[in-house]
């Protein structure tokens, strides 16, 4: 098996409701999202011969989500009260709200399925919240 890793990094902020400790506050990080990449056989023609894909294919459509994330509030439907989410939209924040927490576990299956529909032969995705605190997901 081949396989080909490529990464994007994104800042932004999140808060964890409900958790026992320090992420229950908006705290924000610096993300890295590692893709892995597998094929049984290189492709054997054309421009990318040799190859199991194109990086620049992967990691235009990783940093397309990579990019929407960036330099935004990332929260769980329902965390904030309606007043709260409102005002901090009416101030111009930028809030992207998923219907799961935003851990990296979380994040981890998130970059998975996207990449998935997007057509990538993705085998791996690694989430890093910090350089030593990392979430995975693959099936």
């Amino acid at each position: 098996m081949y396989t080909v890793q490529t990464e994007a990094c994104f800042d932004s902020a999140h808060f964890l409701k409900d958790y026992d400790g320090k992420c229950a506050n908006i705290h924000g990080h610096r993300w890295k999202v590692r893709v892995e990449a597998t094929a049984g056989q290189l492709v054997s023609e054309g421009s990318t011969r040799g190859m199991v894909l194109d990086f620049s294919e992967v990691k235009s459509v990783l940093r397309k989500e990579t990019d929407r994330l960036d330099h935004a509030l990332i929260i769980e439907k329902g965390s904030l009260r309606e007043t709260t989410l409102e005002a901090l939209q009416e101030e111009g924040f930028r809030i992207i709200v998923f219907p799961f927490r935003p851990t990296s576990e979380n994040l981890a299956k998130h970059f998975y399925d996207y990449l998935k529909q997007e057509g990538c032969p993705v085998r791996r995705v690694r989430v890093y919240e910090t350089p030593g605190n990392i979430a995975g997901y693959e099936e």
